[in-house]
C-alpha cells in the first residue's frame, strides 16, 4: 500500500477515537461532577522499506498515533439547589462511597436517604463518613453540612445539635491517576491517598460537569472535516493511481 494512504488511514483511525471521546464529554454535560476526557496524539516514526540493499539512509514515513487520554481536573462550576442533602466539594477532594464490594470515589454529590434513613447516592451507594455509613433517625430535622464536613441536626423536640457523622473527603497525590469506572465512580487506580486540609463542603450546592460544551461541539465539527477532508484525500490517490495503471496498460509493448 502506498504511504500516503497508510498516513491517511493513521490519521483516519486516531479522528474516530477522538470523536468517541468529544461524544462521551457532549453525553455527560449535564452530569454532575463529571471530569472531562481529552486525547493526546503524538508522531510515530517508521521506515516502509524492507530491504538492506538500499544506497544512503531510508526516508522515514510520519504516521499519526493517539498516546491516550488525560483528564481535566478543573473544578466545574456549582449550582445552588437549597437541598440540604445536595452537597459540592470546594477543592480537588471527593466523597467516599461504598459501592461494588469496596471503596470508591465520586464528585457527584446529589444525595438523598434511602428506606432505612442512610445518606446514598443517586445509584444507591453508601455515602461513607469517617466512620462508616451516614445514617438519619426517622425524628431528624434541620440538617446542617459544616464546611469541614460535620453533620449535624436536631432530632424531634430536642433544641442542642446532634451529630449524625462526618462527611470522608479522600484526597491523592496525583487525581489523574484515578480509574474510571463509569456511572461517575472512580476507583483509586495508582494514585496515592494523602491528607486534605484545604477541600471543604459546601451544602446545599452541587457542581455541575467541568466540560466546555460550545468547546467540544467546534471540535466535534473539526474532526468531522478533517475526517472528511483526509477521505477526499485518499480517494483521489486512488484515483491517481487507478489512472496510472491505466495508462501504463494503453503503452504499446
Amino acid at each position: 500500500m502506498q504511504n500516503a494512504l497508510l498516513i491517511g488511514l493513521s490519521r483516519q483511525m486516531t479522528l474516530e477515537r477522538q470523536m468517541d471521546v468529544i461524544a462521551n464529554n457532549v453525553a455527560n454535560a449535564n452530569t454532575n461532577g463529571f471530569k472531562a476526557d481529552h486525547s493526546l496524539f503524538e508522531e510515530f516514526l517508521n521506515s516502509n522499506a524492507r530491504e538492506d540493499n538500499f544506497v544512503g539512509a531510508d526516508r522515514r514515513v510520519s504516521y499519526v498515533q493517539d498516546r491516550g487520554t488525560y483528564r481535566d481536573i478543573g473544578q466545574g462550576p456549582m449550582e445552588a439547589t437549597s437541598n440540604p442533602l445536595d452537597m459540592a466539594i470546594d477543592g480537588n477532594a471527593y466523597f467516599a462511597v461504598q459501592a461494588n464490594g469496596g471503596e470508591m470515589f465520586t464528585r457527584d454529590g446529589k444525595f438523598s436517604l434511602n428506606s432505612t434513613g442512610q445518606l446514598v447516592t443517586p445509584s444507591g451507594n453508601l455515602v461513607l463518613g469517617t466512620g462508616g455509613p451516614i445514617t438519619f433517625q426517622p425524628t431528624d430535622h434541620d440538617i446542617n453540612v459544616a464546611p469541614d464536613g460535620t453533620i449535624t441536626v436536631l432530632e424531634g423536640t430536642a433544641k442542642t445539635d446532634s451529630i449524625r457523622g462526618k462527611i470522608r473527603m479522600a484526597s491523592f497525590d496525583d487525581p489523574t491517576k484515578l480509574t474510571k469506572l463509569g456511572a461517575n465512580l472512580y476507583s483509586a487506580g495508582s494514585a496515592t491517598q494523602q491528607p486534605d486540609a484545604k477541600s471543604t463542603v459546601r451544602q446545599g450546592y452541587l457542581e455541575k460537569s467541568n466540560v466546555n460544551s460550545v468547546g467540544e461541539m467546534t471540535r466535534m465539527v473539526e474532526v468531522m472535516r478533517s475526517y472528511t477532508a483526509i477521505a477526499n484525500l485518499l480517494q483521489q490517490q486512488s484515483d491517481l493511481h487507478k489512472s496510472a495503471i491505466e495508462k501504463l496498460a494503453d503503452v504499446p509493448a
